[in-house]
């Protein structure tokens, strides 16, 4: 038998497998059923046969032509994409990220460590009776001068440098998250930059905290604001780091690779959570802060950012116990 005769007795397949088409464009692939479903697949592997002999043989191009839009059209509905399922994008993210990372014992340790550092920093720069100089020792003098005269006023960035100035903190916020992150690979390496960055920022903030210290007030105005989410960053890219670091150390009989590869896939909720952390925390920087609005507007932005986390990480990441009628 000839080719050409060959593709004119499949013609009534091509028909059906065009009905098919046109019925998956109306409806969804599970309205069709499987045998409907199955019978779609075996039509549109035989179209693809028929239309590399069409091809090969050099039938007329209008048998071609059609073979091709057939075969695109019945590709683009079996390879289309899935509708985007709320349903479980919902759990993801109102069940499964937050109990994730407030489960994570490296998420714990990072927070326990960085804000105890930081507390500790801030009161002992803060007061002096016990450690008289501290701030000095820890920061240099030079960063401390610094601190005074870009707070000797009260910054205002003109509208137009805004977005650039937001550009820069983003680059500038995400490289501190990435140090902690990337250190913590190490485990001890990761602890030592936390702490060290825990007491650079706490010291800054005791230091400026003094009443003796000039521009300290406007340092506070412009900090509150994004404050909460830039330091919440950091513990959480401090313990994404940590817990890869304790997957390649402690690999439970899997090789390095597997064991970094399954802890990867817990990191990366935390490590996810800080980057948005770091973004809105830019945005803040870059536009609040600088602003000429009142204190209490920008206060008010830290006290919501700091409640909306609190509920986030904490009251969704508690863990939840079914109740059951007896």
């Amino acid at each position: 038998m000839k080719v050409s005769e060959l593709l004119e007795l499949r013609r009534r397949n091509w028909q059906e497998l065009e009905s098919l088409c046109d019925q998956l464009a109306r409806r969804t692939r599970k309205s069709l059923g499987p045998s409907a479903l199955a019978r779609f697949s075996s039509l549109y592997r035989s179209a693809c046969a028929d239309l590399a002999l069409a091809d090969a043989y050099q039938l007329p191009p209008n048998t071609v032509q059609y073979l091709h839009r057939l075969v695109g059209r019945a590709h683009n509905q079996l390879y289309r994409s899935r509708k985007f399922d709320w349903q479980s994008w919902g759990d993801i993210l109102l069940y499964q990220v937050p109990q994730t990372i407030f489960n994570d014992r490296c998420v714990q340790l990072a927070f326990l460590l960085f804000w105890g550092v930081f507390i500790l920093a801030a009161a002992l720069s803060y007061s002096q009776a016990y450690w008289p100089g501290f701030a000095e020792e820890l920061c240099g003098r030079d960063h401390l001068d610094q601190l005074e005269s870009s707070f000797e006023n009260s910054p205002r960035n003109p509208p137009q440098m805004r977005f650039l100035m937001a550009g820069y903190y983003i680059q500038h916020n995400t490289g501190i998250g990435l140090q902690c992150f990337a250190f913590g690979l190490l485990l001890i390496p990761g602890m030592v930059v936390t702490t060290f960055n825990a007491a650079v920022l706490g010291a800054s903030f005791g230091y400026m905290a003094r009443p003796d210290v000039p521009g300290g007030e406007n340092f506070f105005e412009f900090v509150t604001a994004h404050g909460p989410f830039e330091l919440t960053a950091i513990v959480l890219s401090a313990g994404a780091g940590l817990r890869l670091g304790l997957g390649w150390i402690y690999t439970q009989g899997l090789t390095r690779g597997d064991s970094l590869r399954r802890t990867a896939e817990d990191a990366m909720p935390v490590m996810g959570a800080a980057i948005i952390l770091f973004f809105l925390a830019a945005m803040l920087e870059g536009f609040l802060s600088p602003s000429n609005a009142p204190y209490w507007i920008k206060a008010g932005a830290a006290v919501l950012s700091s409640a909306l986390m609190m509920f986030y990480f904490v009251m969704l990441g508690m863990p939840r116990r079914s109740i059951h009628a007896t």
